[in-house]
Formats: structure tokens, C-alpha cells, sequence
């Protein structure tokens, strides 16, 4: 089947306070999406973001960005006023996020909205730690543990913590339970939170024929509850201190490669336990998405080890991945898995061999088609059918930045290929929109800045520098029914929108909706046990 979706963050969205949120702007987006024939809206990984608020760097695998929160939602309930709301400076404008603002005013609001919803369950006489544990896994409740013991010990790396609790000993996990059970019992209220708008809005949009395309990145960060709690997992010394960590090697882009300071996986432990935690993780994120694209896919063929103490990548080695093993396990426990493959970059033939073994679909992006140097594989008339076409990725600049900058052999090879030498610059995404939906390719995905006609300003992220990332918003009312009308057209033309049909019953709107049936907020289950 052919079909068509949308790349937009959730932080990308319009709303009241600062950042998009699980609000009715989202809901709003669901239906401009089902307006515009398409079946999938493609978002960024939903974890806690760390330092340099890279939504690839979270303190853990498997909890939610409180920043998500909707709080209009949490006025609704009444647990907060308006006037708080209101009063709150989130800084930024309606076309961008100042994460420190977000940060300093956020949190507050949601600890008085927490200390309110706290005293209404001991008035309710509702049990706490029953809800918590019927609606939270046991993971995201280490991670609630790990996130207070951050807050008291002044937001420092888990690495500069007291010896004891840095390595869990068990003492001082019970110590540190009991001194900070308010500020974990917070912690978990936000998760809470999270998890139930999150189900809310993925079950309105589901209801309306539209699926989520997540996203997971291969490693955790190393300042996060999954290192910390699971040491055993990675390859850590006997202090809990990595003895390599994650990069790539020098190349065009770069001469002495990336050193991105992951930690790496002991995967020989991995697969004496039959990838218990893999399994763990891929279920949680199984409960959250209906696809879920895996992020660096190379890393499980081959993954390159850099030596902790470097200063840069360029001393490394490439060692062994688990392979095809992880994926049999994976079809063994789930069956039929709904992945996509981020398999960009130089790749190998054991790479593609892998590729082909899993039947993932892979990615092709236009943006990198048009090398003068050679003929790209991401050319379309290279393409089969298992793929997912782009114009361009959260890495890339929008399409209209992209052309914008190329160099006049590269941009003449585009003009040659598509015959649009009198195209005007504001209108030139759409010719590369036309070429994506056009190919073989089973999905198109296309970044919402490229319906919009955006230039440079529309990036959301540019790999390997820190600031100025992950903050760009649309204006609320900037996909008009004109774009939407001509993005529906467009995919119409090529065989790839969904017909839109009334759904068999009248949809509520967010404001009515009901509450997600019990069944619908259960998280799958997790590992139960904290390391000792």
C-alpha cells in the first residue's frame, strides 16, 4: 500500500505555554493531517531531554518529557488556574522554545499541580502507590528514583554522586527511598501525567485513521536512569565508569569523526540474558508507537569503540553488534514487528545483509541524491518498493535552506533531474515533494517546514553543535486549508492518500473526550529488581 505521512516534533507544535504539548493543538494536527489524506505523523523520541536539550540524549529509555504536559488539561482538572498559568514567563516566541525558560517555570507549576492532585487522592482516600504501580512500569519508576536523587545532589551526573548510591548499593537505596519519597512520588505524578495524555491523544488520533512513527535512538545517555540503575548492561569498570564510549570515525565531514560520549553496550551480557532489557525496551516502545524507527541501525551490525579518555574520535575500533540475533529474539517475542531502519551513512555489505535478513524497510533521503561525484543510491530510479522516501530528516536543513546553499554543479544535476530550472525559491520544496511521492517507495515522509515553503530558519537540528537546536515551532495557523488542500491533491496524484471518510461514529472533541479505558493505560511490564 502506498501512503504518506507527516515529520513534526511534538515540541514543534503551537501552544499557550512556551512548547507543543499533548494540547488541543495537537488534536488539531491530527485532523489537518486527516484532512490532508495522510496516514502518519512522525515525531522525535518523547524521553526527558538532557543537557543541550537533544531530544536523543534523555535521562532514560523509558519515560516521558514532562515539558509534554498539557496544561491547559491539568487546568481542566483543577489542579491549576489559569492565572498561574498565565502568569508564568515560558519565554521564546510563537516560532521558537527557550528550553531554560521552559525549565525554570514549568516545574513549579507542575509540583503545585502535583501537591493538588495529592491531596485530592488522600481526600479520595485512593491508594497512590497502587495507581502508580498499576500504570507505570517498573523502569519509569527507577528513573522517577534516579530523578530525584538528581534534584538532590544539584542536577550533578550520577558519577559525582556519594559512592554508595552511585554504585545502588542497597542501603543507601532504601536510605534515599525513604529521605526523598515526596520528591519521587512528584516525579512519578508526572509520569503519570504524561502517560495518560499521551494514550488519550494516540487513541483520538488512531481513531482517525492516523499512526505514530516514533523513534528511538540506539544508545542511552550516559548522565541517565538506564547507566546508572543497570551498570551490568554496559561496558563500565568496576567504579561504574565507561572504558569506551560511542562515535564515528573521521571522515569528509569531519577529520577527527564525532565523539558522542554514549556509553557502549556489553552485548556478550546482552545475550546471555536473551536480550532481556532489548525486550524490555522495545516492548515499552511498542506500547507508545505504532512504528517505531530505530536510530543508527549500522550500530547492531558493526559499532564503533572509542577509548573513554580520548579527546577525539580518531582513535577507535570496530567491533561486532549482536547482529540478526537481536531481531530473531525480537519476531520470537513480539512476532511481526513494525521497525523502520535508520540506516543512513557509509554502510557495509554486512550492514545491507542485515538489512535484508530483518526485511526492515530502510530510509532515502533526497537531499543526499544529488552528489555530482557520483551516482547516489537515494536517486529514486535506484528505489524499490520496502522503503520510506524523505526530502530531508530532523538532521538535515529544510529542503528550501538546502537548495538555497548548494553549490551550482550540484543544484544544475537537480534542475537536469527535474526540469525546474523556472521554479521560484519559495516554491521549490514542493518540486522535491512531487519527486518523493512520485517514487516506488511503499511511504513518503515529508517535514511539515517543506508543505510550509521554510528556509533555514525551519532546521530543527545541525548535528555536532551544541545551542540553537531543537527550537523551531510552527505558527499557529501556518498549515492553512490552501497547503493542506495541495498536499492532499499532490498525494492524491500519486496514489497515496487515504480516503477521508467520516469515522463510524461522531468523534469527540479533546475537551469532551472520555477517559482511556483502564486497559488502554496499561504500560507493558517491565524488569521488577534495582541492581544491588
Amino acid at each position: 500500500m502506498r501512503e504518506c505521512g507527516i515529520l513534526l516534533p511534538i515540541a514543534s507544535l503551537p501552544s499557550k505555554y512556551g512548547i507543543g504539548a499533548f494540547s488541543r493543538e495537537a488534536y488539531e494536527f491530527v485532523d489537518q493531517l486527516k484532512e490532508a489524506g495522510q496516514s502518519y505523523w512522525q515525531i522525535l523520541p518523547l524521553g526527558p531531554t538532557g543537557y543541550g536539550d537533544s531530544p536523543y540524549q534523555s535521562f532514560s529509555a523509558f519515560a516521558g518529557n514532562p515539558y509534554f504536559i498539557d496544561l491547559e488539561q491539568l487546568t481542566k482538572d483543577g489542579f491549576l488556574t489559569e492565572e498561574e498559568c498565565r502568569k508564568a514567563d515560558f519565554g521564546g516566541d510563537e516560532t521558537s522554545v527557550d528550553y531554560e525558560k521552559i525549565y525554570n517555570k514549568r516545574f513549579p507549576l507542575l509540583k503545585t499541580a502535583f501537591l493538588r492532585w495529592k491531596a485530592h487522592m488522600e481526600d479520595a482516600n485512593v491508594d497512590m502507590e497502587a495507581v502508580f504501580e498499576r500504570e507505570l512500569i517498573q523502569e519509569t519508576r527507577n528513573y522517577c528514583f534516579y530523578a530525584a536523587l538528581k534534584r538532590h545532589f544539584q542536577e550533578k551526573s550520577w558519577i559525582l554522586w556519594d559512592r554508595d548510591i552511585r554504585l545502588c548499593k542497597r542501603e543507601a537505596v532504601e536510605k534515599y527511598k525513604k529521605l526523598l519519597a515526596e520528591e519521587i512520588c512528584f516525579y512519578e505524578f508526572q509520569q503519570l501525567m504524561f502517560l495518560r495524555q499521551w494514550k488519550k491523544l494516540k487513541a483520538y488520533a488512531n481513531k482517525q485513521g492516523i499512526r505514530f512513527i516514533g523513534d528511538i535512538p540506539i544508545y542511552v545517555a550516559f548522565d541517565s536512569a538506564d547507566s546508572w540503575s543497570h551498570p551490568e548492561l554496559f561496558q563500565f569498570d568496576e567504579e561504574n565508569r565507561p572504558k569506551a564510549v560511542a562515535g564515528c570515525p573521521p571522515d569528509a565531514f569531519s577529520a577527527t569523526g564525532q565523539l558522542w560520549g554514549n556509553p557502549l553496550y556489553d552485548w556478550e551480557y546482552h545475550k546471555k540474558t536473551d536480550y532481556k532489557w532489548w525486550m524490555d525496551r522495545m516492548q515499552y516502545c511498542f506500547g507508545l508507537y505504532d512504528v517505531v524507527r530505530v536510530d543508527h541501525f549500522r550500530g547492531f551490525d558493526e559499532y564503533y569503540a572509542i577509548p573513554a579518555k580520548a579527546r577525539t574520535a580518531v582513535v577507535g575500533t570496530w567491533n561486532k553488534g549482536p547482529g540478526i540475533a537481536l531481531f530473531e529474539k525480537m519476531r520470537e517475542v513480539f512476532g511481526e514487528v513494525n521497525i523502520i531502519a535508520e540506516d543512513l551513512g557509509f554502510l557495509t555489505p554486512s550492514v545491507y545483509k542485515l538489512l535484508e535478513d530483518t526485511g526492515f524497510p530502510g530510509m532515502k533521503v533526497l537531499q543526499f541524491a544529488f552528489s555530482t561525484n557520483e551516482r547516489s543510491s537515494y536517486l529514486p530510479y535506484f528505489y524499490g518498493h520496502n522503503c520510506i522516501v524523505y526530502t530531508g530528516t530532523h538532521d538535515n536543513d529544510t529542503t528550501r535552506g538546502w537548495y538555497e546553499t548548494m553549490d551550482e554543479d550540484e543544484r544544475q544535476f537537480t534542475e537536469d533531474y527535474m526540469d525546474n530550472k523556472t521554479t521560484p525559491a519559495n516554491e521549490i520544496s514542493w518540486d522535491f515533494i512531487r519527486l518523493a511521492s512520485s517514487s516506488t517507495a511503499d511511504l513518503s515522509v515529508i517535514p511539515l517546514q517543506d508543505y510550509l515553503c521554510v528556509g533555514k530558519e525551519g532546521r530543527i537540528n545541525t548535528p555536532s553543535t551544541l545551542g540553537g537546536n531543537w527550537t523551531w515551532r510552527m505558527k499557529r495557523g501556518q498549515f492553512t486549508p490552501e497547503i493542506i488542500d495541495r498536499c492532499r491533491n499532490l498525494n492524491a496524484v500519486y496514489g497515496r492518500c487515504r480516503n477521508k471518510q467520516a469515522p463510524e461514529e461522531e468523534e469527540q472533541t479533546p475537551k469532551e473526550a472520555k477517559a482511556v479505558p483502564e486497559e488502554a493505560k496499561q504500560a507493558p511490564k517491565g524488569t521488577k529488581q534495582m541492581p544491588d
